[in-house]
C-alpha cells in the first residue's frame, strides 16, 4: 500500500509558467517559527533568488509551524525539484543557526495549481492575511514574516 506522501504525489503535474500556491509544514507541526531569529533565517532564504531558478516567488507567509508560497513556475526546475530546493536551503540554514541536524519540514506539501479564472492578487492576500485570521496580529503591516512582489 502507498505512503500518504505518495498518494499525494500522484498525478502531481508540473508546468512551466503555472501558478501554484503551496502550502507546507514543520516536522510534527513544530512552532520552529514562533523564535525570531529561526523565522528571520527561514524568511532571508525565501527571498534568496538564486533558489528559484527562473520561477518566481510572488508571495509567501511564514507561520509559527508552516509556510505558504505562491510561485510562478519556471521551465529550469519542475514544482518538486524547487520545494525541495527552499526546504533543503531552509533547514541548512535553519540548523546553522539553532546548532541541530535533521528535519525542520515535514516531508509532504499540499500544492494548488491556480486556474485561469482565479484572481492572483487575491490569492496572494488571502496568503499573507494568514497571521490576522489565526489571531497572531490585528493587521497584516504588524506581522514581519510575508512578502508580495505588489508592493
Amino acid at each position: 500500500m502507498p505512503s500518504r506522501h505518495a498518494a499525494l504525489r500522484r498525478g502531481r503535474v508540473s508546468l512551466p509558467g503555472q501558478l501554484y500556491l503551496l502550502t507546507t509544514t514543520t516536522v510534527q507541526r513544530q512552532p520552529l517559527f514562533a523564535n525570531f531569529p529561526v523565522a528571520c533565517t527561514a524568511a532571508r532564504t525565501f527571498n534568496d533568488h538564486r533558489l528559484f531558478g527562473d520561477a518566481q516567488l510572488l508571495a509567501w507567509v511564514l507561520m509559527p509551524d508552516h509556510a505558504h508560497w505562491l510561485i510562478a513556475l519556471g521551465e529550469r526546475f519542475s514544482l518538486g525539484e524547487l520545494v525541495l530546493r527552499l526546504k533543503s536551503a531552509s533547514a541548512r540554514r535553519i540548523n546553522a543557526i539553532r546548532k541541530t541536524q535533521g528535519a525542520i519540514w515535514a516531508p509532504a506539501y499540499h500544492d494548488h495549481a491556480l486556474r485561469a479564472e482565479e484572481d492572483v492578487q487575491a490569492v496572494a492576500r488571502y496568503i499573507v492575511a494568514n497571521p490576522v485570521r489565526a489571531g497572531l496580529v490585528r493587521r497584516v503591516g504588524d506581522y514581519p514574516f510575508w512578502d508580495a512582489v505588489w508592493l
